[in-house]
């Protein structure tokens, strides 16, 4: 597999190794030994997924207290997906980094702790994998409005997203208190 780095501390991009013939494709998404050698440790005590039609919206979400470190992927359609560092004290504080992930690419992004993550279905449908460090904890979620003009996001949509209402009401990163956020960054 590799593995690249983006532009926050922490959070990777993984490719792992895709094997494809007539038949379709083979890929192993997830090895503990492999995965700890790049810096993504579990356990994992969690798996999610959700299924979504073009220009669903969902996010930004986090959890603090609680929080959750994800890695990510697309086993069918294709995504935008996006992370915001929320450590106060990051030199990348406030800032966003977005990849598409689909079953065409194989990616995953491994968000750690410490960040809001979201993303936009770009297929007819996108079927969506989520492995987490922690058990989801609904009075510790939070969210981060997806078009905060501040983050700046660019999101790769021409029509308004659909959104849930938390999302749509969500408020701006200047507008979360401070122990929303989370402590020293890298």
């Amino acid at each position: 597999m590799i593995v690249r780095p983006t532009g926050l501390a922490g959070v990777l991009v993984i490719e792992p190794k895709v094997f494809r013939d007539e038949r379709g494709w083979f890929s192993e998404s997830w090895s503990e030994a492999r995965y700890a050698e790049a810096g993504i440790a579990g356990p994992f005590v969690q798996d999610n997924v959700s299924c979504s039609r073009r220009g669903v919206l969902r996010g930004m979400h986090f959890q603090n207290p609680a929080p959750q470190g994800k890695l990510v992927s697309v086993p069918w359609g294709a995504v935008f997906d996006v992370a915001v560092d929320l450590r106060r004290g990051s030199p990348t504080f406030g800032q966003w980094v977005g990849v598409e992930l689909s079953s065409e690419n194989g990616r995953q992004l491994w968000v750690p702790m410490g960040f809001a993550h979201g993303f936009v279905a770009t297929s007819d449908t996108a079927l969506f994998s989520y492995k987490c460090s922690a058990p989801y904890t609904p009075e510790a979620e939070r969210t981060l409005r997806w078009d905060d003009p501040d983050v700046g996001i660019r999101w790769p949509v021409t029509a308004p997203p659909l959104l849930a209402p938390k999302d749509a009401a969500a408020p701006r990163l200047r507008d979360l208190p401070p122990e929303a956020l989370f402590g020293e960054g890298p």
